[in-house]
């Protein structure tokens, strides 16, 4: 009989599984885990901080549709990691945090980095627990990926304590079968009260968020919207799941639209600040048709008509057939004026010359560089707010955002986990000055894998987005805490043996990411932005939506 260790055990169960990487930060306490994965062909990927690994560990599962796995140490590694997993809680990323311990036979007697680490992630995650004996590794590991993957996708920590690792014991016949979720069908009776409801409609809008992209539903939304002409709106990681260049996919006048709508259709976005609670900006005699894959959405904050947990794609699917030889041109043609209006007004921000650079501006010129082949992560605030609004997301896992959460510093981590996972791609990271300065330091994790992300960071030397409402509140001088240096962010990647550009005018700024892009290295462009820049638009937000 062959004996393994715990270590080995874990890294068995994650290759049945099919992970191919995972995102740490070393610590004694997970170090047989290390082992286990040169075993098993497991990539490691070794970050400067465990927010960093989580946040990763969250990318990889929204650009795979699958988990990603994130290894911290006891103690302050786990709490290190908390950003991370409650970013993906809200996210709906499946990551699984699997966290070091101090060993069971010590529990409670003071060991060293010993802390109540299940309590403390139980409130933000669909699992937390503990493996108490080694031999029960195969099998927690398979429950945790069904956790994670099932309902609503959403994150799994497990506790290892020291001993269980390190404890070897008889290695199993078998591995548990490979985790598969099947998909929620649609009931007859709600498809057939949302075929009488669109088909009684004049206005009917669409919101494709998350669960469109985890469901794969990209295809049956194109169909759907093509046969019938109902706008589409995008939202979360619903982004490109219809391409923004696509006619009947609009982004600069959701709330106008909303507002005439008589009929919603909201698939996986859940009613809260991103669209005003299904309150503010609502017509309050329209319809809604709620889709989710969490029950507990459902009639959240406003009553739907027909509100049913149920597979997107299998949905979309179903209103495609039911709705054939209806058509709502009338209503697309008016939602396309409004839009042409918009994007008018905007293209003249995008036109503007001033140095420094106007956040619009910055967003033109970076649109330059964009095509299918990119993916572009947002990591700031007004910056990402106003690129949001001129980018063209073309394809699903194009864009990669924190998503409701709002968490700063996923740029670098999640730029990390997308080149490992696509070296032939692009990726491109667009982030603020203050949001770069938090996980700035995992440009060394890129240059150690040879990873050749790019940051584009918009440098107002300062935090704008919230201190343009300080300085409208109490004045400029009793603004407070928000401002930054003009620090050179691209000297900061150079000394980590990265490429770096420093551009204070606005004609400067394609040229320049061209030459990052090209250099084979990670990059920062650097360049300086108006700190009044969003004020001389109307289209400043508090949130990125």
């Amino acid at each position: 009989m062959q004996y393994v260790h715990g270590g080995e055990l874990v890294a068995r169960s994650l290759a049945a599984q099919g992970v191919s990487t995972i995102y740490t930060l070393c610590g004694g306490h997970v170090a047989p885990i290390y082992d286990g994965c040169l075993n098993h062909n497991i990539a490691v990927i070794d970050f400067r901080h465990e927010q960093a690994a989580a946040h990763a560990a969250d990318a990889h599962a929204r650009l795979t549709r699958n988990i990603g796995v994130a290894l911290v140490t006891a103690g302050p590694g786990v709490t290190d990691a908390v950003t991370g997993v409650a970013n993906a809680y809200q996210a709906r990323s499946p990551m699984i945090l699997l966290g070091g311990a101090a060993p069971l036979k010590t529990k409670g007697m003071g060991a060293l980095q010993e802390m109540p680490q299940v309590e403390m992630f139980q409130t933000f995650t669909k699992a937390a627990f503990t493996i108490e004996r080694t031999e029960d590794i195969p099998e927690r590991i398979a429950e945790a990926y069904y956790h994670a993957l099932s309902g609503r996708p959403g994150p799994v920590f497990i506790e290892l304590p020291f001993d269980v690792l390190f404890n070897a014991v008889d290695a199993p016949e078998q591995m548990p079968a490979r985790v598969t979720i099947d998909p929620v069908p649609l009931p007859v009776d709600a498809a057939q009260t949302m075929f009488e409801l669109l088909r009684a409609a004049e206005r009917p809008v669409i919101i494709a968020g998350t669960q469109v992209y985890w469901d794969d539903a990209s295809e049956a939304l194109r169909e759907l919207t093509d046969a019938t002409g109902i706008p589409v709106f995008t939202n979360g990681a619903g982004r490109g799941t219809l391409p923004m260049d696509h006619p009947h996919c609009f982004k600069a006048v959701r709330s106008k639209a909303l507002r005439s709508a008589d009929v919603v259709v909201l698939i996986g976005t859940p009613l809260d600040f991103r669209l005003k609670y299904g309150r503010e900006d609502w017509n309050p005699a329209g319809k809604l048709i709620q889709i989710e894959n969490d029950a507990a959405e459902l009639n959240h904050n406003r009553q739907a008509d027909v509100a049913v947990t149920a597979d997107a794609r299998l949905v979309l699917e179903a209103l495609a057939e039911g709705l054939q030889g209806v058509r709502f041109d009338a209503w697309l043609d008016q939602v396309t004026e409004w839009e042409q209006a918009r994007n008018e007004k905007q293209a003249v921000w995008e036109a503007f010359d001033d140095a420094p650079v106007n956040h619009f501006r910055f967003a033109a010129e970076l649109a330059k560089a964009v095509d299918e082949n990119t993916i572009v992560i947002g990591d700031g605030g007004d910056i990402v707010s106003a690129c949001a609004k001129v980018l063209a997301i073309t394809r699903p896992g194009q864009w990669l955002d924190p998503g409701p959460l709002g968490c700063l510093g996923v740029g670098a981590p999640f730029a990390i986990a997308a080149q490992h996972l696509f070296l032939e791609r692009r990726v491109l990271i667009i982030s603020g000055d203050g949001s770069f300065g938090l996980n700035g330091f995992e440009f060394d994790t890129a240059a150690r894998f040879g990873l050749p992300i790019v940051a584009i960071v918009g440098n107002d030397a300062g935090w704008g987005q919230i201190r343009r409402p300080q300085e409208q509140m109490v004045g400029t001088e009793r603004a407070i805490a928000t401002s930054l240096a003009p620090t050179r962010y691209d000297k900061v990647v150079e000394a980590m043996g990265g490429y770096g550009e420093l551009v204070e005018e606005p004609d400067k700024i394609s040229p320049a990411l061209e030459r990052a892009l090209a250099s084979g290295k990670p990059a920062c462009i650097n360049v300086m932005l108006d700190p009044a820049g969003m004020n001389k638009t109307d289209a400043s937000s508090p949130y990125i939506v």
